[in-house]
């Protein structure tokens, strides 16, 4: 493979981010143990450059670079821009949070950084090859920054049931692509699709590696009967560390779930379509009854985010351009949601260990700090769906888009299992404004989280007032992508 130096602007994003993690990983071991917020500032900058660098760096179209291996294309790098924003929102939430326990280390800080670096090869891959190594190398330091609490047996545990279902479900995902290159013959998602299209491809052996590729897609979004990890990851990590597994890493799953269904294997769409019915389905049913019996809040909300992928999947099992920007926007907004309630438990937890992450550990919050309560009840609303909030436009959308499809007795069910789901969150509502405290502990808030979930839970209600623009931008990119192709 020859190089050729135009191929560097496209991924001049990921070559930035991969130069400063290994230059604060090495920076770091002259920084002193109390002077961590220089790393911390650095990462900041490093999300802000690479920012700048995809916004510099766009152009109009599709651009292809080594052999057509790599994409860049408006749906792209909105993802890549929404996961700088979503790590640095969590990096704010989490520094106080991170340094009471003795985590705020520059081994997070670099870990986040390659998480970041495999979240975006897996945005922008075009071949199974490189949407394997950007899985890989995200699903690689998100197990080790799970089991960085070296102290804690719960985490460690957590660490080590993540790794050996990730394992297995990254060898699912792998057969089936092997399985789909020895059917089609090649590794690139357009090719792919044209060998389909032609009759070229084994017949048989396509439908069977594509049941191996959902298998996969499944356990990495989360759903029923793939969601074994979610509930024991999220309650044993860290908060940081769950709020970071259940936020960017949504927009890569989209991406990436994007990239192999609808370019890869769209010729297969009544075949894989209805494997994510089943899926949809079952997590919706599933993640919300069960989330009904649970006390602990962070393994509430991990029942609550296979919910939330069910109803993902609803946009993307549609077909259509319509579902497929529905389910953008739903991904983009679950991560700003996700983002501001584990933010708001991180603040409740206190500097000598307590963690506020069980249901009575927020009841009377309107009378210890009637603001965050109230953008407690926001989240809480928006998770929802409860209009005005942003939250009941992201089902909405998607809902219209699975009408359009045809698929009216799906909307149905979905809505009636939206109403059962809608009682856990409006619990903490309750807890919040009519039961006594069970502490009077003072909230203690430093002024940037503190401006952080102001706007976080404000953006929430806004976004809801005025879904349009950002409705119309996951459409318009979606759209651009996947037609100008």
């Amino acid at each position: 493979m020859n190089f050729v130096l135009s191929d560097l602007l496209p991924v001049l994003p990921e070559v930035f981010a991969l130069t400063m993690a290994c230059v604060i990983l090495i920076a770091d071991l002259l920084i002193r143990q109390n002077g961590r917020m220089v790393t911390y500032l650095l990462v900041q900058l490093t999300l802000l450059g690479c920012s700048l660098i995809i916004v510099g760096t766009h152009e109009n179209g599709v651009v292809y670079a080594f052999h057509d291996m790599f994409v860049d294309d408006l749906m792209s790098d909105m993802l890549k821009l929404l996961t700088c924003l979503a790590l640095s929102m969590m990096l704010v939430y989490s520094r106080l949070y991170l340094t009471a326990r003795g985590l705020f280390t520059g081994e997070f800080m670099v870990l986040v950084l390659f998480a970041l670096l495999g979240m975006m090869v897996m945005i922008s891959a075009n071949n199974f090859l490189t949407l394997y190594l950007g899985l890989e190398l995200l699903s690689l330091s998100l197990y080790t920054i799970v089991a960085l609490q070296r102290d804690s047996s719960v985490a460690i545990e957590a660490a080590m049931k993540y790794f050996v279902l990730g394992a297995l479900a990254s060898s699912l995902l792998l057969y089936g692509m092997s399985m789909l290159y020895g059917a089609t013959g090649t590794l690139e998602l357009g090719a792919v699709t044209e060998a389909i299209q032609t009759g070229v491809a084994d017949r048989n052996l396509q439908v069977f590696g594509l049941v191996f590729v959902v298998c996969g897609l499944a356990f990495k979004f989360g759903v029923v009967p793939f969601h074994m990890w979610v509930p024991d990851v999220y309650q044993g990590a860290p908060t940081a560390v769950t709020m970071l597994i259940g936020s960017a890493p949504k927009l890569a799953a989209f991406a990436f779930a994007t990239r192999i269904l609808v370019e890869g294997l769209q010729p297969l769409v009544q075949h894989w379509s209805g494997m994510l019915i089943i899926l949809a389905i079952a997590s919706m049913a599933l993640g919300n009854i069960t989330a009904i019996a649970q006390t602990n809040l962070k393994r509430m909300f991990a029942y609550s985010t296979i919910t939330h992928m069910g109803f993902l999947m609803l946009g993307l099992l549609s077909g259509s351009i319509e579902g497929y920007g529905a389910s953008m926007f739903y991904a983009v907004v679950y991560v700003l949601m996700s983002l501001g309630a584990f933010g708001m438990i991180m603040l409740l937890s206190r500097a000598e260990g307590f963690e506020a992450d069980t249901l009575n550990d927020f009841k009377g919050l309107s009378r210890r700090s009637p603001w965050l309560a109230f953008m407690m009840l926001l989240l809480m609303f928006s998770m929802a769906g409860v209009p005005p909030t942003v939250g009941f436009y992201a089902k909405f959308s998607v809902l219209n888009a699975v009408v359009h499809a045809g698929h009216i007795w799906l909307a149905v069910v979905a809505v009636l299992l939206s109403l059962i789901g809608a009682f856990y969150y409006l619990r903490i509502v309750k807890l919040m404004y009519f039961d006594p405290p069970e502490s009077h502990v003072p909230i203690t808030v430093s002024s940037d989280t503190a401006l952080l979930i102001s706007v976080n839970g404000l953006g929430v209600l806004l976004l809801g007032l005025l879904p349009g623009a950002l409705m119309a931008v996951c459409a318009v990119s979606v759209q651009q992508s996947l037609l100008l192709r």
